[in-house]
């Protein structure tokens, strides 16, 4: 409870009422009108805001509650208070009655959430605001209604009383004090609207921020919107007029929606979205996996959230069956532990934290369902870091963040809220912050034209990355800053993979041209000599690329694409989906908006990094659909690019000469002019060369001393027993061993020890500021297309042979990798562990072969190998028997241990792990040939 406070703040005042609220309804209602009225009297006397709460204890005569402590009341008619406020007429003179019902707001019920009850309770509250215009140079006394238990009626106090706020009570004025209190009226007034004046600056220094405040809240600090994070939207039923002003929603890269609109696929928002984005409908139950029809939404099943999820929180849309909506206590006692488990599995399994933001558009008023939504996402994400709400109407943003403070308090939701503005303001500001939408995206036609490629047809070839005639023209470049074009430019010399904006970029003159090595012209060439035709008539033809890690092979492949994106169809096959998904896709973008599908462009394909085997399918798949269409051209349909490292990419390369391309760290004498050229460019920019390390690197054609001198020098003063420095030693040891191998960022943070952060910056930049310098040169970040999940990498893997080398001092690398099984923070970090445990099984059992671009075919991998030649036999079988236990005694490793054995002679113990391995597969054909080696 609390008195006056600069007028406009308001006071406070408590009521348990926990007797009352069980009386008769006249009772009752003479009860609450009594209390409102005197707190309003006293209120609008002294001409200050107030709230009277029903509901909060205001007394200690109950030794078993505090004053202050909300309680709640039960509510059995809502309209017995809201008619109680009809004593307005009866209490106060006739000439205020009307200026009184506009100062007295009508109540408002706001739900007392317990943990230790189902029984639904409220606090009950009243809102006082007397504007100057309205009780300026006017008094107001009251009668009192009060309850006579003789008549059973309800009676009226004999005497008018004016009351007035006393430290935090509502007590009447002294006859005595009377003269003095009418004199300071004018005060008072005068008061009042200097207060109203001062609070009007205020909200309106607020509103004309309200633009920034969104731009920061949305972009996570950026003042523009690009594909780096997802959207959860969270929403209520959205007024058909409202409709017009959600055309920002169709540009967000938005992953899933939580829909409290029943009527929303109906006349709504889905209705709306399912018109510009192919879409998946769910309702709560299957989303969530609790039924035995839904689909889990898990890390390896990503491919249902390449269109948007729809969840229809309060019930069946009608073409999904024929389930009703929800009542609040159908919600909780059934639906909210869907949403519960959904939430959990979002935020537990599916997206790493900083990926996403959770968006709440309140577009009418707010239930309680929408509010446990909110809960859930800000118990999951320990805070409001990435929570977003946007309310229009304030009337609406107030229910919710009475009902949400129960999580937080209200200045919290204040700071990740944008409140007021109107939705049309939202619509137009966002759409400010997009990449240009005016302009749609094309494709080249086998006219020579150009077709349109809307989102609603790209995203129902989800498996394929397209590549568009005027790919990227939509970025704004007066939106980048030189910092941000600066920042793009380095990360692919640093050794990220190079992305479309690079070549955008370029193009357009606002960075330094790419280098163009000879590879690449070869690689022209020989898609020249395939687009060209043979007498063989392949309908699929294949382009491969060997190379170097860290050559420049992906550089090169990506080049060719964008070299031919207005000649070709062009794309990157995302090999996370089946090449049976690949294939139907190929074919639609294929014939997409084609007369004749005789007469196609010809498709181009990439695929990096693949297993044979995949390719081998993806291949056959394309050759059966061409096939059955009995159609013969003398161009291929399809052109699959293949790129993959390889160790030994010349010698692949003289085993298929006419359609394989090598790219090595050797350079050619044009190139190295290309090359220094470049990096002295580079440099006039205040580029140091630390910060290009790969590309310096490359310059210098990864020659082994150097790379050797370089390391030493920025490895000098390393405290080599801090974390990220043995965090940088684990991530050396994969990247060496294991191609393609990375750590996710949030198992870095994870090991480092990095809590929650309450700031709002970036998270790549709080990982970087935890870091030594050593480290964040060493250090690479990463983001995966398809699961989102950011990583980290060692520059290139000679660098991370170096620093394991330089930095072990005097111990052995099975000891590392000992101590490396040992981390629990690394093992049970939830984000990214099938990946992070696919590595751990790549470093201890699979093998180099040649076949696979390797220099040598080994009979165990080449880290067990290192330690059985570099330390002894014994060793290599302890680290192997130690990863056995640790990923849940894997019969695999059960057989590497057999196979170890037998080549060391140590049959007995050959046979024993053979066995082992035999009892956890008995059937499989590998270990049972492991288990005939050994009695062999």
């Amino acid at each position: 409870e609390s008195g006056v406070d600069g007028l406009i703040m308001p006071c406070h005042e408590y009521k348990s009422f926990a007797i009352a609220a069980e009386l008769n309804r006249n009772q009752l209602q003479s009860k609450f009108a009594s209390e409102v009225i005197r707190f309003a009297s006293a209120c609008m006397n002294i001409r200050t805001n107030g709230t009277i709460h029903f509901g909060i204890m205001d007394s200690v005569e109950d030794k078993g509650w505090k004053h202050g402590q909300i309680i709640g009341i039960k509510v059995k008619e809502r309209e017995y208070y809201v008619d109680a406020l009809d004593y307005i007429e009866k209490c106060f003179c006739e000439n205020v009655q009307e200026i009184a019902r506009k100062c007295i707001h009508p109540p408002v019920f706001v739900e007392v959430i317990s943990k230790d009850s189902q029984e639904q309770r409220f606090v009950v509250e009243v809102d006082i605001e007397p504007t100057s215009s309205l009780v300026k140079n006017r008094l107001f006394d009251v009668y009192l209604p009060k309850y006579n238990e003789d008549s059973q009626k309800v009676i009226l106090t004999k005497d008018r009383a004016l009351y007035q706020r006393l430290g935090a009570k509502s007590v009447p004025v002294q006859r005595n004090d009377l003269a003095a209190f009418i004199q300071g009226l004018p005060d008072r007034d005068a008061q009042r609207e200097r207060a109203e004046l001062s609070s009007a600056e205020v909200h309106t220094e607020i509103t004309q921020n309200l633009g920034r405040k969104l731009s920061i809240l949305l972009n996570d600090g950026k003042s523009y919107m690009d594909d780096s994070l997802r959207y959860i939207l969270v929403t209520n039923r959205c007024e058909k007029d409202n409709l017009n002003y959600i055309n920002f929603l169709m540009h967000l890269n938005i992953f899933c929606v939580f829909d409290f609109d029943e009527d929303s696929n109906v006349s709504g928002l889905y209705s709306k979205y399912k018109e510009h984005h192919a879409t998946r409908s769910y309702i709560l139950q299957d989303f969530s996996n609790e039924s035995k029809t839904g689909s889990p939404p898990s890390q390896k099943h990503l491919c249902l959230f390449d269109q948007t999820s729809w969840v229809f929180c309060n019930g069946r849309s009608d073409f999904l069956g024929d389930e009703k909506p929800c009542d609040e206590n159908t919600w909780i006692r059934t639906k909210k532990k869907y949403l519960k488990k959904a939430i959990t599995r979002i935020c537990d399994e599916i997206l790493p934290k900083g990926s996403f933001i959770v968006l709440f558009l309140l577009l009418s008023p707010v239930q309680k369902p929408l509010v446990d939504t909110f809960q859930e996402f800000y118990t999951e994400m320990n805070g409001t870091e990435y929570i977003v709400c946007i309310a229009e109407s304030r009337e609406n943003y107030g229910k919710w963040a009475h009902l949400a403070q129960a999580s937080c308090s209200i200045e919290t939701l204040e700071q990740c809220s944008v409140v007021g503005m109107k939705l049309s303001h939202v619509d137009a500001t966002i759409q400010t912050m997009l990449p240009s939408t005016a302009q749609p995206r094309h494709l080249p036609v086998s006219t020579r034209g150009l077709c349109t490629l809307p989102s609603l047809e790209e995203e129902k070839l989800f498996s394929l990355e397209i590549l568009c005639i005027d790919q990227c023209d939509d970025i704004k470049l007066d939106l980048l800053t030189e910092k941000e074009i600066q920042e793009i430019e380095q990360n692919f010399y640093r050794g990220r993979k190079i992305i479309w904006e690079n070549f955008w970029l370029a193009d357009k003159r606002r960075c330094g041209e790419i280098i163009e090595r000879e590879a690449c012209k070869d690689a022209s060439k020989l898609l020249d000599d395939i687009l060209r035709g043979s007498r063989l008539n392949y309908s699929v033809a294949k382009l491969k690329i060997f190379h170097h890690p860290g050559s420049g092979g992906s550089t090169i492949a990506r080049q060719v694409l964008w070299k031919r994106r207005k000649d070709l169809r062009c794309a990157v096959i995302k090999t996370s989906y089946s090449p049976a998904i690949v294939c139907e896709h190929a074919l639609a973008f294929r014939d997409y908006e084609e007369k004749e599908i005789s007469h196609c462009l010809p498709v181009l394909l990439l695929i990096e990094d693949y297993d044979e085997d995949y390719l081998e399918e993806l291949k056959n798949e394309l050759m059966d659909a061409v096939a059955t269409r009995k159609i013969n051209s003398p161009r291929p349909y399809f052109i699959l690019m293949c790129c993959r490292r390889s160790n030994d990419p010349e010698r692949l390369c003289k085993a298929s000469p006419l359609d394989t391309v090598a790219v090595t760290h050797k350079l050619t004498d044009s190139e190295k002019s290309l090359f220094k050229t470049k990096l002295e460019k580079l440099k006039q920019k205040d580029v140091k060369p630390e910060f290009i390390l790969t590309f310096v690197l490359m310059c210098e054609e990864f020659n082994e001393t150097y790379v050797r001198d370089f390391v030493g020098h920025i490895l000098q003063g390393i405290d080599l027993s801090s974390r990220d420095t043995c965090l940088m030693r684990y991530v050396a040891l994969l990247n060496f061993y294991v191609p393609n191998s990375y750590v996710s960022l949030s198992h870095c943070e994870a090991f480092l020890g990095l809590g929650v952060y309450t700031e709002r910056k970036s998270r790549a930049y709080d990982f970087k500021s935890h870091l030594s310098e050593q480290a964040r040169m060493i250090f690479i970040e990463l983001r995966e297309s398809t699961t989102y999940i950011s990583s980290v990498q060692i520059i290139h893997c000679l660098v991370a042979k170096e620093i394991l080398q330089q930095l072990s001092g005097n111990e052995p690398q099975s000891q590392l990798a000992m101590t490396l099984l040992q981390e629990k923070t690394l093992f049970e970090n939830r984000f990214g562990r099938d990946e992070f445990i696919k590595f751990i099984r790549d470093l201890f059992i699979r093998r180099d072969k040649r076949s696979r671009g390797d220099n040598t075919d080994t009979l165990f991998s080449p880290f067990i190998e290192h330690v059985c030649k570099a330390e002894d036999c014994e060793k290599a079988i302890a680290v192997l028997k130690a990863a056995y236990e640790q990923l849940g005694k894997d019969a695999f490793f059960a057989q590497q241990l057999a196979r170890l054995h037998y080549n060391n002679e140590k049959f007995e113990d050959a046979e024993y792990w053979a066995g082992v391995a035999k009892f956890h597969l008995p059937n499989d054909s590998y270990i049972l040939d492991t288990e005939g080696q050994v009695y062999r």
